[in-house]
């Protein structure tokens, strides 16, 4: 059987960078830095809601990577491994902060638990009110959507619609079952749902 990571297109430079550890290492980081800043950037953007926060996150995953590739050993792609520490290291980054102020409106509008027996998987397949409100660049609502939903739907609805992660990639990702994925979004997508659906009705989308 074919492992996850047998087809990983980062696998050669991967091996690169483990081969040049400790001596060697700064020149194929580089490389390895150029490939994912952006989606590490934009993962810790979205994830932290602002600039200098997303900025600390990006540089606290390549601090990680940094110091970790040389143990990365290929049982799930690289890309899920990236993934992960990013949104690890933009939850904790906003856990550090909520716990030096007052509560956040984040933790303030949690919505009910993951067992709850009522929520349906939401479709991997059908549109949600965030994909369309992003189709006409309504990015500061969206953005602001995504920031009250709680850490652990914020890291997982940023890799499904921002991302484009399938299902089985954000489990991978985030080392969690498919279960838990889809109970997640399914919370993500109401509480999304309650706030975009009259931004959508306002600009006459729906």
């Amino acid at each position: 059987m074919e492992s996850p990571s047998s087809n990983d297109p980062d696998k050669e430079l991967i091996l690169r960078c483990q081969a040049a550890a400790p001596i060697g290492l700064e020149g194929c980081f580089r490389e390895l830095y150029d490939a994912y800043k952006d989606r590490v950037y934009n993962v810790c953007y979205r994830i932290t809601g602002n600039a200098n926060d997303a900025l600390d996150a990006a540089q606290d995953t390549f601090g990680i990577l940094y110091r970790k590739v040389d143990s990365f050993r290929f049982q799930s792609k690289f890309s899920s491994w990236v993934y992960r520490i990013a949104v690890n290291a933009s939850i904790d980054l906003k856990r550090r902060a909520a716990n030096r102020r007052l509560p956040s409106l984040d933790q303030m509008t949690q919505v009910r638990g993951e067992d709850s027996p009522s929520l349906e998987p939401v479709d991997e397949g059908a549109p949600s009110p965030i994909e369309c409100a992003a189709t006409v660049e309504l990015e500061k609502e969206v953005q602001a959507a995504i920031t009250r939903l709680s850490p652990k739907m914020r890291g997982i609805t940023v890799l499904r619609y921002m991302q484009g992660l399938s299902y089985e990639e954000i489990s991978i990702s985030l080392g969690i079952s498919l279960g838990t994925v889809k109970s997640r979004l399914a919370r993500a997508h109401q509480a999304l749902d309650r706030e975009l659906t009259p931004l959508l009705d306002r600009h006459g989308l729906r």
